[in-house]
């Protein structure tokens, strides 16, 4: 089984204004992972800082199964959030921030190249992801597997979408994360790379440019882990859409490494029509038409999640994750995802103050019922 864990992304915000507040610095000297009790050294997620003050983000350790998964994502936003009740603030798990501000950059030597070197690119990039690892056993199958999952990850942009707003209107996109993202100069889709020594190669010739030292793929091999990255997901509002888009990233993976295995080719679809389908992704979620990733015509949302499920079932199955994810794509088919409800939000309240409200009730809301849920679907 191979094992896997996230890095989520929240905003520091007043709860009553809405604004995000640069509290990171303060957040991180209030943690404390040596703490102990009767000898014991308590387990407290990982935590760090980001580009900007106002973020803080929250990484777990690598799992092999959902429930345990979930409950260190509980317990991580759980925690953050007691933190930022200490500096009067609250955890958000938005995207981006609904109402304008602009953010107070992390001061250390990489964050302080970046902001002088990519100038109001960097300055205004107060953006949250989720990004998922999963294991791989060599650099060969890892590049191997991001040959073969590239088509697949703009759905999983649609799946996540909880970034409707910037600066303090809508953006009309569901996931405008994804567009300020693709603004650095190293963002978005990859052309196959066929091996792992071109993929080496083409992650040193970038550095040999001048303007990056690591690259900001939609998917790329960790530089610190043996792990394949994928980071084109939001933040997710409801806890429960962070393990699904877990499950599909580990099942993803599983999966490239078999057509791999069974010496299926990649798809060789040129990155600028991949580009296409994740600014669809990005423009809509899961309400309007996405690029199927097996044809790159537009299909509805509906055929496009459906496909990725039929595509990922067999790894879905041996981890015993199907009926969770089949569950969980079934309630955002109803109910949409974090981009709707903080759309919702601010049609009841008619102020963006309103949706960073709800989205603290929605960080947070769902934890309670998240081990019930998993433990009845195991059942």
């Amino acid at each position: 089984m191979r094992t896997f864990g996230v890095e989520e992304e929240f905003l520091i915000v007043d709860p009553d204004s809405g604004v995000p507040l640069p509290l990171a610095g303060e957040l991180l000297r209030l943690h404390d992972p040596g703490v102990q009790i009767d000898g014991d050294a308590l387990r407290l997620p990982t935590l760090s800082a980001e580009l900007q003050q106002e973020q803080l983000e929250v990484i777990t350790r690598p799992h092999s199964s959902l429930e345990a998964l979930a409950a260190e994502i509980r317990a991580g936003r759980t925690y953050a959030d007691s933190l930022a009740r200490m500096a009067g603030a609250r955890i958000a798990a938005l995207g981006t921030s609904p109402l304008a501000v602009t953010p107070h950059a992390t001061r250390t030597e990489r964050y302080d190249s970046l902001q002088e070197k990519f100038a109001l690119t960097a300055r205004e990039q107060l953006t949250c992801g989720l990004h998922v690892h999963v294991s791989v056993d060599s650099d060969e199958e890892g590049v191997a597997i991001l040959d073969r999952s590239r088509s697949w990850l703009p759905t999983l942009t649609a799946l996540s979408s909880n970034s409707p707003f910037w600066n303090g209107t809508d953006s009309g996109y569901a996931s405008f994360r994804t567009q300020a993202w693709n603004r650095w100069s190293s963002a978005g889709p990859t052309e196959v790379f066929g091996s792992a020594s071109a993929y080496h190669s083409l992650v040193a010739d970038l550095a040999g440019t001048g303007v990056v030292n690591s690259p900001d793929f939609d998917a790329r091999l960790s530089a610190n882990h043996p792990t394949v990255e994928v980071r084109v997901a939001d933040v997710c509002l409801d806890s429960r859409d962070a393990v699904l888009i877990a499950a599909l990233v580990r099942a993803l993976v599983e999966t490239g490494a078999r057509e791999w295995e069974s010496g299926l080719q990649p798809d060789r679809v040129p990155a600028a029509i991949l580009r296409q389908g994740a600014w669809r992704a990005s423009r809509s979620g899961v309400h309007a038409e996405l690029l199927h990733p097996l044809t790159h015509r537009p299909d509805t949302a509906g055929t496009v999640v459906a496909a990725f499920l039929n595509h990922v079932r067999d790894a879905l199955d041996d981890a015993g994750d199907t009926d969770f994810v089949a569950d969980s794509l079934a309630r955002i088919s109803s109910q949409g995802t974090g981009a709707t409800r903080q759309r919702q939000a601010v049609k009841r309240g008619d102020r963006l103050a309103d949706v960073v409200a709800d989205a603290i009730d929605g960080t947070h809301q769902a934890l309670a019922g998240h081990l019930q849920d998993l433990a009845a679907v195991a059942g």
